[in-house]
């Protein structure tokens, strides 16, 4: 199943909602096997086409949470939620989006990312019409290498053991994208008044840093920054490199400014963490419905469709014409049937079925002129007497006669051929064994 891994841009809250627009996006297309297939930046409508579409979400969009999460399932819990983060945020949580993470912490609590409900429905809702059916968003702080625990020293005899330092992780993820029409394209020729750029920061704090937020920090404030947030926890700084649109033969102005100490990760590398995050934001509402049916999915299939309906039309209207012509074949020969038994026997009153009251009317003629009928006992006993062949007569145990039928039992110890049927096709009768009584039936072949 190939898979496509999206980097999406911070919303800009300067920006209204009515002009959002997504710039070109980076993004990385893994084939089945898990190889990378393409990678590079895009537009929206002409992104590649895969089985399944991960987004990472800007970091400062979403917001990680340590909160305790009621045992409450679908829509239940969905509306509990707003009560549980409202007293850390500062939006209304009525307004937001809230995600719980599947994995507790160790204190029972539960990781929940809070983003605002009205861009991630814009977001969700553009991949859906350029046809990203089955979508899986993570917030770009999951997507950050968990840094290698230090080694907790032993406490002595008498002391309480020491709690394994709480991780800081950063990452550098590159600078502000606005995602206003009017101002896309900005950072690639950066104006006089934009001296300083702003960096976008991915924080991942707490408990194999399952917390986190998203900050946007002038470059020359971030390692003081980042520094006073850590305080004394051990910190990991990352710097995002290989970022599609970021070359400098590209974009020379556009390249994330180094931190001392920081460590280089490549998009790929954060494409891949993102597939492998457990934390997907596309729940309740936004559960991903591949099923689904949208307007420009419809749009799409207005066409099969529309010959799918006038082929079952035309299907319909053939077969009742084919029906309509086959019932006056019918009407045909049942009239010439009852004409010719009206013609052959006039004293015939009532007529349900022709061939039938022929076929009886004959027999009795036969009868009448002492002509045997081939469906007589005599008929097909003496029809079956030719037919036996290297078959012994004393091999019969019994012969029965009914409904126009002979049923003959052989005995166990005779062995039938099985050229008799053959045989008795040759002398006018049809022969069939029953397999469950080992009977033999006999009838007349005319």
């Amino acid at each position: 199943m190939s898979t496509l891994i999206v980097l999406l841009p911070p919303r800009d809250p300067a920006v209204r909602s009515e002009e959002w627009h997504l710039p070109d996006l980076p993004f990385l297309l893994l084939d089945k096997r898990g190889e990378p297939q393409r990678i590079g930046r895009s537009a929206l409508g002409l992104l590649p086409r895969a089985n399944a579409t991960v987004l990472i979400v800007a970091a400062r969009d979403t917001l990680l949470l340590a909160a305790s999460v009621p045992p409450l399932k679908g829509p239940r819990l969905r509306q509990a939620l707003p009560n549980v983060v409202e007293d850390q945020l500062i939006q209304d949580p009525q307004t937001c989006h809230i995600a719980v993470d599947p994995v507790e912490l160790a204190d029972g609590k539960r990781v929940v990312a809070v983003i605002d409900r009205g861009w991630f429905r814009f977001v969700v809702g553009a991949f859906a019409g350029a046809g990203h059916r089955n979508v899986k968003a993570v917030p770009a702080m999951r997507c950050l290498p968990l840094p290698v625990a230090a080694p907790v020293e032993p406490a002595e005899e008498g002391e309480q053991p020491q709690a394994p330092p709480t991780p800081f992780v950063a990452s550098l993820l590159g600078h502000v994208v606005s995602t206003a029409p009017a101002l896309i394209g900005e950072m690639a020729a950066p104006s006089p008044a934009a001296v300083v750029p702003r960096i976008e920061i991915a924080i991942a704090r707490g408990e194999r840093a399952a917390l986190g937020e998203g900050l946007a920090l002038p470059a020359d404030s971030i390692e003081p920054t980042l520094a006073a947030l850590a305080g004394d926890h051990p910190a990991t700084i990352y710097t995002l490199v290989d970022l599609p649109g970021d070359e400098p033969r590209l974009a020379g102005t556009r390249n994330v400014p180094g931190v001392a100490g920081a460590e280089p990760i490549a998009f790929e590398a954060l494409a891949r963490n993102a597939l492998a995050s457990r934390l997907d934001l596309c729940q309740f509402e936004f559960a991903a419905q591949p099923w689904r049916l949208d307007r420009a999915t419809m749009r799409r299939l207005r066409v099969p469709i529309a010959l799918v309906a006038a082929s079952v039309v035309v299907s319909v209207i053939g077969v009742n014409v084919q029906w309509l012509q086959l019932a006056r074949q019918r009407d045909a020969i049942r009239a010439q049937e009852t004409e010719l038994l009206l013609n052959a026997f006039p004293k015939t009153t009532v007529v349900l079925d022709a061939p039938d009251q022929m076929t009886r009317n004959l027999d009795r003629l036969r009868t009448a002129s002492g002509e045997l009928s081939p469906s007589d006992f005599l008929s097909l006993a003496d029809g079956l007497a030719r037919s036996l062949g290297p078959v012994p007569v004393n091999g019969i145990a019994g012969l029965d006669y009914r409904e126009r039928h002979l049923e003959v039992t052989f005995k166990p110890e005779t062995k039938v051929d099985q050229d008799l049927t053959r045989r008795l096709a040759t002398n006018g009768l049809n022969g069939s064994i029953d397999s469950n009584t080992g009977k033999w039936t006999i009838r007349s072949g005319q």
